[in-house]
């Protein structure tokens, strides 16, 4: 466990290498509501009230944190004030809950049990949901949790802590029944891991904060769709190397439908100029993963694409890739992406040191991997600017590196 661990914080430099700076963000078209601001967060030690009551517009929070997320716990109270910053000088010893040995591994260790972060703190959010999301589809999302949570939403729970566990997963619901026009409000009960749960930590890179970062540690927002939602586009390149003259392209999508009924509509796809489509049927509630192969769809087999490469190794060149679904001519659901055409594989390299054993390939070529480590700020605050100067304030030689090149969306590179 503790090498699983390591690992989520060390995979980053290897991510950056193999990306080759390529866009990891890319722009969507799906309605998006941020339900960034506005939290109030506070100790269930202090709170008598259950998830039914703090999840309504009545009840009346007390003396609670005010706050922004992402943020964790202490990192709430460090920007109220009521802990001193825990990077000067010897703050963060004083910390409550702070009694792990100087240089130890908090991660690993219990959470002692009279540390105010041992109990489950709540975050509470009132909003008003937009006209435009009245009588759609309306999907709530949490971008990350550390480390478990129960969900209410408008006095009814919609998930609970079973459901809701993992510090690196995403999560999405259909509120649709549970929102309304005018006031409504969010609540969530959070627990931080424990000394077993697979989590944000640090190891000997940074000291640990005392509630282990617990959380909404990444962005909330609503988005609204028709009675099918589209999501995670997403394109496999299979590269006819070396000549690398030619691809085949794999094209998916995740469909979700929102609605008590069966659904019939079309997913359409489109790549520049070459567009493609399949219809598709869906059960009520059904979630359905659906596939445009290459060998079915003539027109996604690629003569002369214009390949990505790492950018030592040539241009990240990217396509853009729109996806809709219609039910009954209308568009449902529709986004927007960028990918490159590529082709990564590895193989075991028999005769090299045993350190070089494992040969990476872009499109056919070998790639030497080169990267370095990274850690995010100790209570993973989003902050762009300590981003730039990490990721930008030097120079590799051979490369161009540029924060036009490599984007960055909360603390994780991805590709």
């Amino acid at each position: 466990m503790k090498i699983l661990r390591l690992l989520a914080w060390a995979a980053v430099p290897v991510l950056i290498v193999i990306a080759g700076f390529a866009q990891s963000n890319p722009k969507s078209s799906d309605p998006k509501f941020s339900l960034n601001d506005g939290w109030a967060l506070q100790s269930s030690v202090k709170v008598s009230e259950k998830g039914e009551t703090i999840a309504t517009p009545s009840f009346q929070p007390k003396d609670w944190i005010k706050a922004t997320v992402p943020t964790t716990v202490v990192a709430a109270q460090v920007k109220a004030g009521l802990l001193p910053d825990p990077l000067y000088g010897m703050n963060l010893r004083q910390y409550p809950g702070v009694s792990y040995p100087v240089g130890g591994n908090f991660s690993n260790l219990p959470m002692p049990a009279d540390s105010p972060y041992a109990v489950s703190w709540w975050y509470r959010k009132e909003f008003t949901l937009p006209n435009d999301f009245v009588g759609k589809t309306v999907w709530l999302n949490f971008r990350g949790i550390n480390y478990r949570g129960n969900i209410w939403v408008n006095g009814k729970q919609i998930a609970n802590s079973d459901q809701v566990a993992g510090a690196w997963r995403t999560y999405e619901f259909n509120v649709t029944g549970n929102v309304k026009p005018g006031a409504n409000v969010i609540a969530t009960q959070i627990w931080a891991p424990t000394d077993a749960s697979l989590a944000i930590t640090f190891v000997d890179w940074n000291p640990a904060p005392p509630d282990k970062n617990m959380g909404l540690w990444r962005d909330v927002y609503l988005r609204a769709s028709g009675p099918v939602a589209v999501r995670y586009p997403a394109v496999v390149s299979k590269v006819d190397s070396t000549a690398n003259n030619s691809a085949h392209l794999t094209v998916t999508a995740l469909l979700k439908n929102g609605t008590d009924q069966p659904v019939k509509g079309t997913l359409k796809g489109k790549i520049e100029m070459v567009e493609f489509s399949q219809d598709v049927e869906l059960a009520a509630g059904e979630s359905k993963d659906v596939t445009f192969d290459p060998s079915n769809f003539s027109q996604l087999n690629f003569t002369n694409p214009r390949l990505w490469w790492p950018k030592q190794m040539g241009t990240p060149n990217l396509y853009d890739l729109n996806v809709s679904f219609e039910v009954n001519g209308k568009i449902s659901d529709s986004t927007h992406t960028q990918f490159g055409i590529r082709e990564i594989t590895s193989e075991v390299a028999e005769h090299a040191p045993n350190r070089f054993k494992r040969l990476f390939k872009v499109n056919g070529k070998n790639i030497l991997i080169r990267g370095a480590g990274w850690t995010p700020d100790m209570m993973v605050r989003p902050d762009p600017q300590r981003f730039n100067r990490h990721f930008f304030a030097f120079e590799v030689p051979g490369t161009a590196v540029g924060a036009a090149n490599l984007k960055i969306e909360g603390s994780i590179v991805g590709v």
